[in-house]
């Protein structure tokens, strides 16, 4: 009897905190994303003349290409400075990419200002100590499955994907369908969308 009114408690938690998460993910028009352990696995690649070499996810990409066809803006925020960074947000067509920002909380604020939009109207995801002060202040917050612990602390949600392995297209998916987009998605792509 216990275990079944902990097993309903439980669920009535996690219902209340979808409903939560849904009405923060309703009010989003721009994420903004980290790269390294976000959009790449984390891992930095050299060639013997230190060329810079990182691994972006297909599907991640694919992900930000169906936000922005919805009109919700993508923005890239980085500590690091890379021209492989330059590289794929051109090919994905996002505009907005701020590296080598050391303090992200004062380029986040450029952001904002830059794009007419409150903090509330912005979701963050990060994986690192450095991305806390933005995720603190992002109307939604998110980190990767294997994001540091402490960040973990300060989100509204952890992907169940790692960084640079689909945790990026999940909250694209999670995005499209809180805003109303996925039935479209569904019916551009030929599957079968939510009943």
């Amino acid at each position: 009897m216990v275990k079944k009114s902990n097993e309903r408690k439980a669920m009535s938690e996690e219902r209340i905190m979808k409903k939560k998460i849904r009405g923060k993910l309703e009010k989003i028009k721009m994420l903004i994303l980290d790269v390294d352990g976000v959009m790449t696995d984390g891992r930095i690649i050299m060639d013997s003349d230190g060329r810079e070499i990182k691994n972006f996810y297909v599907r991640d990409g694919h992900g930000l290409v169906m936000l922005q066809r919805h009109g919700i803006r993508v923005a890239i925020l980085t500590g690091r400075t890379s021209s492989v960074v330059d590289h794929r947000a051109r090919e994905l067509k996002i505009a907005q990419v701020y590296q080598g920002a050391l303090n992200k909380k004062e380029v986040y604020a450029k952001i904002l200002e830059k794009n007419g939009l409150a903090p509330e109207e912005t979701a963050y995801l990060g994986d690192d100590i450095v991305d806390i002060p933005v995720l603190k202040m992002a109307g939604f917050s998110a980190a990767v499955a294997d994001a540091v612990d402490e960040v973990k602390k300060h989100v509204d949600y952890v992907t169940l994907c790692r960084g640079g392995k689909g945790a990026v297209r999940e909250i694209c998916e999670m995005l499209l369908e809180a805003l109303g987009f996925w039935p479209e998605v569904a019916r551009r792509y030929d599957f079968d969308g939510p009943e």
